[in-house]
């Protein structure tokens, strides 16, 4: 696949792991006041891989929450802004300080709201992290451009792994594999941002009937999953005939217009040009090898 790769910059950028929070009780869609595990810390069961429904949490996200906490300066953007618009998936990151210092991960997604860059480690390396472990980035794929594909734009994605992900080329079309078509109809929050270059947009979950009907009940953390008659180019829009193409980053939800997120990393007014095909293996767990159990020792 030809791209731009080779004239990108890549920066490092830097966060550290955040403390969870919580916001006491949560109202339910159907009213209910419920108190759950959600945003921010260490997530020592929950990885790419694991499903996205069905847990006693709300947006949890999984593995290892980073921001970047120094304290920003009159006149200047916000610091944690950087990491926010330059992290992309796929990008290395590592472990700079504590007992974890030196293991490496993988980004795998962007929470908006929080502002949270989600990152995958090995249990070891979870085990071994704390709550204020700065974690670097190694940020690359902001701009990224696939040249014969001009209809495509394509973002918070590293060109690295393009060649490791379901896709394929034909003339005039990109074919990417998904594990899911959600309907534009079930998209909530996240919809009106000016940008995609950071955030997510969640799918709502509280009809049965239409979950059922899309199959949406066995959603996974790092899914692939497209996203029809939507178009992302500049914020979120509604768009017949559109689509984009993004990967599940946190957990559903409880609370009215929420449910699990997904980070754009393709989108196009035209589904001629950017095409997707239904592949149950779609997931970043899978094509980066995520939970690839490592041999034992003799």
């Amino acid at each position: 696949m030809r791209t731009n790769a080779n004239r990108l910059i890549m920066l490092s950028v830097v966060g550290e792991v955040t403390n969870p929070s919580m916001r006491g009780y949560r109202i339910s869609h159907d009213g209910r006041p419920l108190v759950l595990p959600g945003v921010g810390g260490i997530t020592y069961n929950l990885r790419v891989g694991d499903p996205a429904l069905g847990w006693m949490a709300d947006h949890v996200e999984p593995g290892v929450s980073i921001r970047n906490l120094a304290k920003d300066r009159e006149g200047l953007p916000p610091t944690n802004d950087a990491l926010n618009f330059l992290a992309c998936v796929g990008n290395e990151a590592s472990v700079l300080t504590g007992d974890a210092k030196g293991a490496q991960g993988v980004v795998t997604g962007k929470h908006g709201g929080i502002e949270h860059v989600l990152v995958d480690f090995g249990p070891e390396t979870l085990e071994a992290l704390q709550i204020g472990d700065k974690i670097g980035i190694k940020a690359f794929g902001t701009g990224l451009a696939l040249l014969d594909h001009p209809q495509v734009r394509v973002m918070n994605l590293d060109p690295r792994i393009l060649p490791r992900m379901p896709i394929q080329e034909k003339k005039g079309s990109l074919t990417v594999g998904v594990t899911h078509a959600v309907p534009a109809a079930l998209m909530g929050s996240g919809l009106g941002a000016d940008t995609c270059y950071r955030g997510d947009y969640d799918i709502q979950l509280f009809d049965e009937k239409t979950v059922e009907e899309h199959g949406l009940s066995d959603l996974r953390l790092g899914d692939l999953v497209a996203i029809l008659d939507t178009e992302h180019a500049y914020g979120r829009v509604y768009r017949s005939g559109a689509i984009s193409i993004g990967i599940v980053v946190h957990s559903d939800c409880v609370v009215s217009g929420h449910g699990p997120g997904v980070t754009t990393l393709f989108t196009s007014a035209d589904s001629r040009a950017l095409r997707y095909t239904i592949d149950p293996k779609a997931n970043i767990a899978h094509f980066l090898g995520l939970r690839r159990k490592r041999p034992s020792k003799a």
